[in-house]
């Protein structure tokens, strides 16, 4: 009996690895993980094609001081693959920590065509900020349960 390898798995793990190491002259190496048309979705924006795709972290390089990508956790399952991240940095001098996990879409070939990011911009972003902070804060304890 022959066990065919399947191309999803070892396309996520080389995903994770270049995470965790992106550096803005690592960022070409996208193109090999993914296709032509990916989709990226994330709570501020959506996103198609490689170039966008890889530009956005272009951006994310030029706009945060030393990003970075911890993986947690990855897995691949019958349709999708998913990978539990931290992610660090600073932005105009103040710390920023972002937990969330990343829904991947994978062509037959096993490349990557969509990869749709989950976290909570509300409460780990917005509610930092002096002004918007003081609304969400208020907001939650508005819609807390109390128990």
């Amino acid at each position: 009996m022959t066990v065919v390898a399947d191309p999803r798995n070892a396309t996520l793990q080389a995903y994770c690895r270049l995470f965790e190491t992106l550096a803005p002259e690592r960022l070409d190496e996208l193109r090999a993980l993914c296709t032509a048309d990916i989709r990226f979705v994330d709570p501020f924006q959506e996103i198609a094609g490689i170039d966008r795709y890889v530009a956005l972290y272009a951006h994310m390089f030029r706009s945060v001081d030393e990003p970075r990508f911890a993986i947690v956790d990855s897995a691949v399952g019958a349709e999708i693959g998913c990978i539990r991240w931290r992610f660090t940095g600073s932005v105009r001098g103040r710390e920023v920590e972002i937990d969330g996990m990343s829904e991947l879409r994978f062509a037959p070939d096993g490349r990557i065509r969509e990869h749709v990011d989950h976290w909570d911009a509300a409460g780990q972003v917005y509610a930092r900020l002096p002004l918007v902070g003081r609304l969400i804060r208020g907001l939650r304890r508005l819609f807390a349960a109390g128990v």
